[in-house]
């Protein structure tokens, strides 16, 4: 395509998905399949090469050159698994990563791996993630001028994707392993692997961050000077990337991509109000006021549908007093134009030049957020909004005497870095000291909202907020149940006597179906053990998530009691009204009871399936809320159909609302 062409004149390989397609009079013939003979010598091979990581890894300190390693052998054992070979080079992809593993393998033994200083190339890299403990790839390009013995830090591009529906791990070390871009660049590249296609959501966002956080280990990256720039489902991802991370980046560009849910999908129906609150977690046009602390800029064909994003995010930052500047390719379908090109890339060079201010940073900040899991930008934190899911502001500024004036709407608890001023004005309170506060010893500064204003807290409230968390909606336990599956999770399966066993199948299809969608779409395989494998410790590292009920499931029958709801052998209740337990599931998402820092989720994996995840990106919102009441029928094939009865959020103090 002329996009990706032009991209790699530049430097990136630009992911871009085709915008037309050739029409057949039938259907074409499917790409060839391996034979039987190199399916089993392929994962042979693979399998050889991770039986001797561990070995590796064994006898090292330091097991990350591994993942490098175990990468390629990881995709040659996914795409054989899910039979994913959607071109006829899929073969010849599969052979060279099944080499590449052996190769990378072979110099890693002998002590001399190659592949980390190769220079004016792509390289793909892999990572042990924290979220699943699965290893995922990454591409990494260094300019031909890098020296690792100057010590200089490089300004970094975070490139994005776009959609690809063949996109696998093995085409992904295709694309990108070996290959020389045109022209050189003066920064180093990363493009990320996003777990496939999902927007850069949930996995995929946690995806985003490790890889960065990788690229950072390995190489020196000048964290004032990260641009975040993608196309298409890339755009999407950088509009929601940019917009509720703002102090991350040097600058953000979006081409093309969607900025909100109800728009691009063209829904005719309006969605429930429950899920009107959940679609405001991603939606990028609810975060606009951000674009205050960050330049951001958008672009479109046009004649591209998906022009319609910048339009709408360029509409809405003039509505806010934010400038939010919008390229159009003439007459440009879904690509870029070479102008609209070169254009975008000056805007992003002229922000890495300058980079983002040292500390404090931004003097003036305006800031908004719909949930308390994107709560930060530079030297203040929402930690608590007084109604989830409702628009959070904070205008806040720094004057000449050191007085910081702050203005807020829907916050209940502020947390503002104490070193950016000697006072503060919150709303219409008097002023309070800030450098001083709660004896000046801790880095942040809590205040609190009630009835009569604001309060700072004292050194001894703040350290038991931080050291003994209460029940309340906090960063990484403010739900809804998919958040669960963004940090460190372990799946529990009950294997004792169950109280109902159609309630115990129900569960074990409902974990099944997690198993098979996690490993398929969000690329690994999901961590489950049994009730008799855990140990009490996981409930301070992990996210636990139950299967069964508290029959079978023996860490369930532990936690029941403390969660909202009553559960016996015949019924489960719910906000007062019992349900058949031989009919009715109750998945939830709640803290654990013990440890408010994590979550304990029951019968649930995410709440969007195959469908979505086959579907528009926009389409991979949550679906329950916090808590549901499902109902369930076994089929004449066996399987299970499911009604949603009902489904909600919880409020701040992770209590059902009245009226709700």
């Amino acid at each position: 395509m002329e996009c990706t062409m032009l991209c790699r004149q530049v430097f990136g390989l630009c992911i871009i998905a085709a915008s037309s397609l050739p029409l057949f009079a039938t259907d074409p013939p499917p790409p060839p399949r391996p034979t039987e003979e190199q399916r089993a010598e392929w994962t042979r091979r693979a399998d050889t090469v991770i039986e001797q990581l561990k070995a590796w890894k064994s006898t090292h300190d330091d097991p990350r050159p591994a993942a490098d390693v175990e990468i390629a052998a990881k995709a040659v054992q996914w795409i054989l698994k899910h039979n994913e070979f959607h071109k006829p080079n899929y073969l010849d992809g599969t052979k060279a990563a099944v080499e590449l593993a052996e190769k990378r393998l072979a110099e890693l033994q002998a002590g001399k791996p190659s592949w980390l200083a190769r220079l004016g190339q792509s390289t793909v890299l892999g990572y042990d993630s924290a979220l699943d403990g699965s290893v995922q790839p990454l591409a990494v390009t260094l300019p031909k001028a890098f020296d690792p013995q100057v010590k200089k830090r490089w300004p970094l591009h975070v490139v994005l994707h776009g959609r690809d529906g063949g996109l696998t791990e093995t085409s992904f070390i295709q694309r990108f392993e070996g290959k020389t871009p045109k022209e050189d660049a003066a920064w180093i590249q990363l493009d990320v692997f996003g777990r496939t296609n999902n927007a850069y959501r949930w996995a995929g966002e946690a995806d985003v961050f490790e890889a960065l956080a990788t690229v950072k280990r390995l190489y020196p990256i000048d964290d004032a000077r990260i641009t975040l720039w993608g196309f298409s489902m890339g755009g999407a991802g950088a509009w929601h990337l940019g917009l509720h991370h703002p102090d991350q980046w040097s600058s953000v560009g979006a081409g093309a991509g969607f900025s909100d849910t109800v728009k691009y999908l063209n829904l005719k129906e309006p969605l429930s109000p429950l899920q009107t609150k959940l679609v405001r977690i991603y939606d990028a046009v609810d975060y606009a006021l951000n674009a205050a602390n960050v330049p951001i800029i958008g672009y479109g064909g046009e004649l591209d549908k998906q022009l319609a994003a910048s339009q709408l995010m360029h509409a809405r930052g003039k509505e806010l007093g934010v400038d939010i500047p919008l390229l159009i390719g003439p007459q440009t379908e879904h690509k870029f134009h070479p102008d609209s090109w070169r254009e975008f890339l000056a805007f992003h060079l002229a922000a890495s030049e300058k980079g983002r201010p040292p500390f404090p940073g931004h003097r003036q900040l305006r800031f908004t957020t719909c949930t308390v899991k994107y709560n930060q930008c530079e030297w203040l934190t929402v930690e608590e909004q007084a109604i989830p899911y409702e628009p959070s502001i904070v205008e806040a500024n720094i004057d000449d005497n050191g007085v910081v004036h702050v203005k807020t709407k829907n916050v209940a608890v502020l947390q503002v870095v104490r070193d950016v001023g000697d006072a503060i004005v919150l709303d219409d309170s008097p002023a309070m000291p800030l450098t001083s506060a709660a004896g000046g010893l801790l880095p942040g500064v809590y205040f609190a909202a009630d009835a009569d204003g604001w309060k700072t807290w004292d050194y001894r409230v703040s350290h038991d907020y931080l050291t003994k968390p209460n029940l309340t909606k906090r960063k990484h336990v403010q739900g809804p149940i998919d958040d669960a599956f963004t940090r460190s999770f372990l799946c529990v399966r009950g294997t004792g006597t169950p109280w109902s066993r159609e309630h115990h199948d129900w569960a074990e299809s409902t974990l099944l179906r997690f198993e098979q969608e996690y490993d398929k779409y969000l690329r690994a395989k999901l961590p489950v053990i049994t009730d008799r494998q855990f140990n009490e410790e996981f409930f301070e590292t992990h996210n636990v998530i139950l299967f069964g009920d508290p029959g079978s499931n023996s860490v369930l029958a532990k936690v029941v009691d403390q969660l909202p709801l009553v559960w016996n052998k015949t019924s489960i209740e719910v906000r007062g009204e019992k349900y058949d337990a031989d009919r009715h599931g109750v998945p939830l998402v709640y803290p654990n009871p013990f440890n408010h820092n994590r979550y304990v989720v029951v019968n649930s994996g995410h709440t969007f399936h195959k469908t979505e995840f086959e579907g528009s990106n926009a389409q991979l919102y949550p679906r329950l809320g916090d808590i549901g009441v499902i109902h369930f029928r076994r089929g004449q094939d066996g399987q299970f159909n499911e009604t949603v009865l009902w489904s909600d959020v919880f409020g701040t103090q992770w209590n059902f609302v009245p009226g709700q």
